[in-house]
């Protein structure tokens, strides 16, 4: 993939860095490999960073195999210099994690234009079981365009809030509206383009079960929890061909019914482990 051993591994992250412990699990393990790993801002890119002729990138003297974002998922992220820092790492010969395109991707815009018909058989052509697997793991999103079907969707939604999620194109936790809440943010933009940025989704009624849950500052008591499985993959392209697309794990984070959203960073779920029967 990148075959110079001094270079090192970039882990582009914010000038105030909260979610650090998961980044030093990934940043042991690469020094045990013998693999470097220091840690940039966009402001550090965008006044020390360059390319020489074949593209390589080099930060402080040193040649950048991997660009590893922890920073850049958030509108807050990117004012002009932070773009130009951006177009210089995508421009460049390092391996992105994630490039632009992959990070697009996991938008949430682009999940539920996945869920349209037609569209996922364009990426499994003459797959039609592939292709029902896939479906049958979807619920019901819908978008929220300035046409016909984005007005019924408004409409229904304001109607009946309880039974839809609002999720913006945002990553973290916390983001997403519920109830009488995505009531009121649905009749202030209705009539706006703003409400494209969103899209609305079925709400999962997940089973909920009796758990402990071990949080700062809060009683450990038993309480009505709900989970949710996350799968690790690792994908990896050069240009338009595949070089690795498998699953390598998984993540359970649980949290109490009684919060309608919230992540483990967030402080209101928790890391957890599943209870294979």
């Amino acid at each position: 993939m990148y075959f110079y051993f001094r270079a090192v591994v970039m882990f582009l992250v914010e000038e105030t860095q909260k979610n650090i412990f998961d980044q030093r699990c990934i940043e042991n393990e690469l020094w045990i490999r013998n693999i470097k790993v220091i840690r940039k801002s966009f402001k550090d890119v965008f006044e020390k960073a360059s390319l020489d002729s074949e593209k390589k990138l080099y930060i402080d003297g040193e040649e950048v195999a991997v660009v590893y974002y922890r920073e850049g998922y958030m509108p807050k992220s990117y004012n002009e210099q932070n773009w130009e820092a951006r177009l210089l790492l995508e421009k460049s010969k390092a391996v992105k994690c994630p490039d632009i395109a992959t990070q697009l991707v996991g938008t949430k815009k682009v999940q539920q234009e996945l869920s349209r018909p037609g569209v996922l058989e364009r990426f499994l052509p003459n797959e039609p079981e592939a292709v029902a697997r896939l479906r049958a793991t979807f619920t019901g999103l819908y978008s929220l365009e300035m046409d016909e079907e984005g007005d019924k969707m408004v409409a229904i939604a304001i109607a009946d809030p309880d039974r839809f999620v609002l999720k913006p194109q945002r990553e973290g936790g916390g983001n997403n509206l519920y109830g009488d809440e995505l009531k009121q943010v649905l009749k202030k933009i209705k009539d706006s383009s703003e409400r494209t940025s969103y899209i609305l989704m079925d709400k999962i009624k997940a089973l909920p079960t009796l758990n402990y849950l071990l949080r700062a500052h809060c009683p450990l008591k038993i309480s009505e929890c709900v989970s949710e499985l996350g799968i690790f993959g690792v994908y990896i392209r050069h240009g338009q061909k595949f070089v690795m697309n498998k699953h390598v794990g998984h993540l359970l984070r649980t949290k109490a019914m009684e919060h309608a959203d919230g992540g483990v960073a967030a402080g209101v779920a928790v890391l957890d482990t599943p209870y294979v029967i």
